[in-house]
């Protein structure tokens, strides 16, 4: 069973950057795709990327664009999100999760949810 756990969240000032790694110790899950999603307090969760289970193709969520990437690490079991250019709206709780494909930054297709990764952005 896959077990994801995100992790890499922290405090960082507007303007800076983190990378949040999705991995699992125990299990390969390079054949399904993998999505970045966040929960803000009060706020829906939003769909931030996925990264299709062979790592050609990648969505982003509007607000991210430009500004966070993600890419499957050499092991396959771990998958990156790299956020530059923070701001203090990107402060939530992010959470990696599998799916069976992407489907832009839609969760309507997932498989297991991780543990989430608290991001603050503030001065």
């Amino acid at each position: 069973e896959v077990q994801l756990q995100a992790s890499g969240g922290g405090l960082v000032q507007p303007g800076g950057s983190l990378r949040l790694s999705c991995s699992d110790s125990d299990y390969s899950f390079d054949e399904y795709a993998i999505g970045w999603f966040r929960q803000a307090p009060g706020k829906e969760r939003e769909g931030v990327s996925c990264i299709s289970s062979s790592g050609r193709r990648t969505y982003y969520g509007d607000s991210v664009k430009g500004r966070f990437a993600t890419s499957r690490g050499n092991a396959k079991n771990t998958v990156y999100l790299q956020m530059n250019s923070l701001k203090p709206e990107d402060t939530a709780v992010y959470y990696c999760a599998t799916l069976h494909f992407c489907r832009g930054v839609r969760d309507d297709t997932l498989d297991t949810w991780g543990q989430g990764t608290q991001v603050t952005v503030s001065s």
